[in-house]
C-alpha cells in the first residue's frame, strides 16, 4: 500500500501564501488520481482538491476554487497544494490521499491517506 507523508503546513496570516507537498512511496503514484482533504475542529472531513494521474485534470471544491492549486510531479512521487488569499476558514488539519474517486455522495479516496499537516490561518 502507498505511503504518503504531508510537509508545509504551519501559521500564516489571512491572504497569505502556503505550499503543501505530499511525498508517496510506492510503483502505483503515477497511475492513481491524488487528492486532498481537511478536517477543521469540530467539523466533518471535506475533500479540497485532486488531479489525475496525468497532471490535466483537476478538480475543487467550490470554497478553494481561484485560490488553491493542486499539481503534481510523477517524477518525484509528489503532489502539491498551492494556497493563496488564505482565509480563516481555511484553517483545519490537511490530508493527503490516494486513488480519488467521485462516487455518489461525493468524492472520497479509496487508497492511502497521509498522517495530515496543521495550518492555521490567522485573522
Amino acid at each position: 500500500q502507498m505511503q504518503l507523508v504531508e510537509s508545509g503546513g504551519g501559521t500564516v496570516q489571512a491572504g497569505g501564501s502556503l505550499r503543501l507537498s505530499c511525498v508517496a512511496s510506492g510503483r502505483t503514484f503515477r497511475s492513481v488520481a491524488m487528492g486532498w482533504f481537511r478536517q477543521a475542529p469540530g467539523k466533518e472531513r471535506e475533500f479540497v482538491a485532486d488531479i489525475g494521474w496525468n497532471n490535466i485534470d483537476r478538480a475543487y471544491t467550490d470554497s478553494v476554487k481561484g485560490r488553491f492549486t493542486i499539481y503534481r510531479d510523477n517524477a518525484k512521487n509528489t503532489v502539491y497544494l498551492q494556497r493563496n488569499l488564505l482565509k480563516p476558514e481555511d484553517t483545519a488539519v490537511y490530508y493527503c490521499a490516494s486513488d480519488i474517486r467521485s462516487v455518489a455522495g461525493g468524492t472520497t479516496a479509496f487508497g492511502s491517506w497521509g498522517q495530515g499537516t496543521q495550518v492555521t490561518v490567522s485573522s
